[in-house]
């Protein structure tokens, strides 16, 4: 293959002085400009811990690709801290994010006719968004995550901000005092890198392992670990080994490697968001896969890895433990992957697997004849409330069916206030609408929400559905992503205060208690709202996306 099948279109022949000389302005050579041209996509950001330090190992990657071959040239995107902005009317750009940062992905490699690319993401929508441009232009390449950041101690335990959360539930219930809350706040978070448990970052992580996107073992290295700069080198050498060998996205991102990695986020209990995101990256690869789908691998798959939001440990305990080869290994032995799925290292998912080494006396994967729950942690739930359906997510400790009255509430923040000043009582079924990716626009996640009735101790009474989304970090019964969203004349639209609502996890049912032709009646009388924006990204996000159920993604209408 020739390496510079892309940029010899840039850099050769007498008509491309004009070119060279520019290049030559910030420091390339002949000599460089010779080599085949690869983009470093860093994702690197001043603004939140899971991409702080990103900047580092892009500079490793460099390096790798420099003693392989290649010319490395850095570019930076965009990203949105869902941690940060969780809450507030920030939180909107999250999703909105993904669809840019794949987008100016995309935009620079085309542009500057890049050879190759590694990607180095960090947060929950860079993760997915570099997958989606890697399958949307088929240009060899690698993703890299920039690791999980380590847990904090708080009292001599273990902590993440799903805890700091909680803990402000709690505080508003009067169980936790001001100055413990402070005291958590300051430790939770000690370094960089992404939240530490099997939140949506490190769910997505995962997904890149098992999907074959990523080198397996490389992505579970915490973000602090001296380790983390060698694989970064490892992962710039590779790129030119992927550039040789010819290998491109679509030749991983089959069938069977989509259903390996929804297999990977039921066994590890991972975030709802891991559903949106690989809808959207399978519509960019042009692999057919629908929302049942999820249903049908997690059914089939047991969970067996004891982490937070639900567990006991964090994603650096998992890494310890013997990291997604071990649970790739667990998987294996129990017929619960596709081993023939090809990874960017040109080895199979068996092949990694084989490799993994246990910690003696780890507890973070159980055995596969000891599972923590017999089917995966991912539910699709119909009904009329949902015919396209929506996603919760079940991790063994919550109940499987609740009816209750209905508490309906037009935004995140008119729910939380309720939440806060104590209005949402026992039984309630908590719904939010108008946060769909239309509606919202962009598709909020309710963590504050959802954290807060779990702090004050309503988590196993209260039930809650929206057609936004949920952090990985929620647990309880939950249920998002309700499609079609109320934006686009869904049945959530027509939900009334005290109309009973019943879940049934078992028989995978979602419905609101009123007949069909009261239904029909509502529905009739409603009107959509004005937008929130009317003009700019919001606009034009709100103009062009998907349903959730197709993983709101932006098509041209």
């Amino acid at each position: 293959m020739d390496l510079k099948h892309i940029s010899r279109a840039i850099t050769d022949g007498r008509d491309r002085a004009g070119a060279r000389s520019m290049y030559k302005a910030i420091g390339f050579t002949d000599a460089d400009l010779k080599k085949p041209l690869i983009a470093v996509a860093n994702t690197w950001i001043e603004t939140m811990p899971c991409n702080f330090h990103l900047r580092r190992l892009s500079a490793k990657v460099k390096e790798g690709v420099r003693a392989a071959g290649g010319t490395p040239m850095e570019f930076n995107t965009i990203a949105i801290s869902d941690g940060e902005t969780m809450g507030t009317e920030g939180m909107r750009a999250s999703l909105v994010s993904r669809e840019l940062i794949t987008d100016s992905i995309e935009l620079v490699c085309r542009g500057q006719l890049f050879d190759a690319v590694v990607c180095v993401v960090g947060c929950d929508k860079t993760i997915p968004a570099a997958a989606m441009a890697l399958a949307r232009m088929n240009l060899p390449g690698v993703v890299l995550y920039g690791g999980t950041i380590a847990p904090g101690n708080y009292r001599g335990k273990d902590v993440t901000i799903q805890d700091v959360y909680e803990a402000i539930g709690a505080n508003i219930a009067g169980k936790m005092s001001d100055q413990d809350l402070k005291e958590l706040e300051d430790v939770a978070c000690p370094s960089a890198g992404a939240c530490g448990g099997q939140y949506t970052a490190n769910t997505m992580s995962t997904v890149m392992e098992m999907i074959g996107l990523s080198p397996m073992g490389f992505n579970s290295v915490p973000a602090m670990d001296p380790r983390k700069d060698e694989i970064s080198v490892e992962c710039g050498k590779l790129v030119m080994k992927v550039l040789e060998t010819g290998l491109k996205p679509r030749d991983i991102l089959t069938r069977d490697a989509f259903e390996n990695a929804i297999a990977s986020v039921a066994a590890s209990g991972g975030s709802t968001n891991a559903v949106l995101h690989l809808l959207a990256i399978a519509r960019e690869a042009g692999v057919q896969l629908d929302i049942e789908d999820f249903q049908t691998v997690s059914e089939r798959t047991p969970l067996i890895t004891d982490l937070k939001p639900s567990g006991r440990f964090v994603a650096a305990d998992m890494h310890r433990a013997g990291g997604i080869r071990l649970l790739a290994k667990r998987l294996m032995s129990g017929k619960y992957l596709h081993g023939s799925a090809k990874t960017v290292t040109g080895q199979t998912i068996a092949a990694e697997a084989e490799s993994a080494v246990e910690t003696p006396g780890q507890e973070v994967i159980v055995p596969l004849d000891k599972p923590l729950k017999k089917t995966g942690g991912l539910v699709i739930l119909k009904g009329n409330l949902a015919p396209e359906g929506c996603v919760a997510k079940i991790s063994g400790h919550e109940r499987l069916e609740h009816r209750g009255p209905a508490r309906v509430f037009e935004s995140e923040e008119d729910a939380m206030a309720a939440v806060t000043a104590k209005k949402i009582k026992a039984g309630d079924v908590v719904v939010i609408r108008n946060e769909g990716p239309k509606g919202g626009p962009g598709m909020r996640e309710m963590l504050g929400v959802t954290a807060a009735i779990i702090g004050e101790g309503l988590g196993e009474s209260v039930a809650l559905l929206t057609d936004g989304r949920f952090s990985g970090a929620t647990r309880g019964l939950m249920a998002g992503h309700v499609a079609p969203e109320a934006a686009n004349g869904g049945a959530i639209a027509a939900v009334q205060d005290g109309d009973m609502i019943w879940f049934d996890v078992k028989k995978r049912v979602l419905q609101v208690e009123i007949s069909d032709e009261e239904l029909k009646q509502r529905m009739s009388k409603w009107k959509a709202q004005q937008p929130r924006y009317p003009t700019g990204v919001f606009a034009k996000y709100a103009a062009l996306v998907s349903s959730a159920s197709q993983g709101a993604i932006t098509r041209p209408k």
